[in-house]
């Protein structure tokens, strides 16, 4: 399977790392980015070709992969309408909808429409993904190839579903750094240097993380089986009921979403 990025940033990084280790040759892998410096990075860091624009060499391939921002996905897009054929397109952009990035490829259709999130760089990502009708089954697995060398993967099977994927995946890591960052100010208020206080918080969230992958019961049930009538964990938990942290977190995660939807409709129009 031969791929192209458009665009050399972080998460192209992420994901050429990562099928590299997954056994992609160098050479299978190609990467269009404007910047002489990042080109000169990747060439040296994983041996891929790079190019500082599209041709009809670089595009000669069976996926291309839109790893550009948003709001420079349009521009990234115009030009590489001539060179479609019968590759399969990958979208990584965050809010852009297929309809939108098929008429900026000319109605192109093969279209695939992914949720990567940051946990991903260090190749522990989730990847939300969702296919336009013109895929087939090959190219699906094709695809869950690709985004499956920094993760694991998820398909839905409405579009408007990726919005939800990236209010709990795609912003979800920064709810957890900000469960840390005030477990470590508890540690640090109730004594413990700041490094000891980073280890108690991140070690803890890690630990917990792992014990609820590794089990079948529900978070609740396994929090119910910490939380011992009349002790401590009971006294914080009801603490945090009071104050109202699990809604919170629920209601944040809609406005996420909502803001999703919104962002969609302000990064389609012409």
């Amino acid at each position: 399977m031969k791929i192209t990025f458009i665009g050399g940033g972080n998460m192209a990084n992420a994901l050429i790392g990562g099928l590299l280790n997954h056994g992609f040759p160098p050479s299978s892998i190609a990467v269009i980015e404007i910047s002489e410096e990042g080109r000169a990075r990747m060439e040296k860091s994983y041996g891929v070709r790079c190019y500082s624009e599209p041709e009809a060499e670089a595009l000669n391939c069976d996926a291309i992969l839109l790893a550009v921002k948003p709001q420079q996905m349009r521009a990234a897009c115009a030009p590489l309408q001539k060179y479609l054929k019968e590759q399969l397109v990958i979208s990584i952009a965050a809010g852009l909808r297929l309809a939108d990035l098929s008429r900026w490829l000319g109605g192109y259709d093969r279209l695939v429409r992914t949720m990567p999130n940051t946990p991903s760089l260090i190749g522990a990502g989730v990847t939300g993904m969702f296919a336009s009708p013109g895929v087939s089954e090959a190219e699906r697995l094709g695809a869950e190839r690709v985004l499956q060398a920094v993760g694991s993967t998820l398909w839905v099977n409405e579009e408007s579903q990726i919005d939800a994927v990236t209010a709990i995946s795609g912003s979800g890591p920064a709810y957890v750094f900000l469960f840390i960052e005030a477990l470590q100010q508890a540690a640090i208020d109730l004594g413990f240097t700041q490094k000891q206080a980073r280890q108690l918080s991140i070690e803890t969230t890690l630990g917990a993380a792992r014990l609820a992958a590794q089990s079948d019961e529900a978070a609740s049930t396994l929090r119910e089986r910490v939380t011992s009538k009349g002790g401590t964990t009971e006294a914080a938990i009801r603490t945090m009921i009071e104050r109202g942290v699990k809604e919170g977190i629920i209601a944040g995660a809609f406005a996420a979403n909502a803001r999703g939807g919104e962002l969609g409709e302000m990064l389609g129009k012409d």
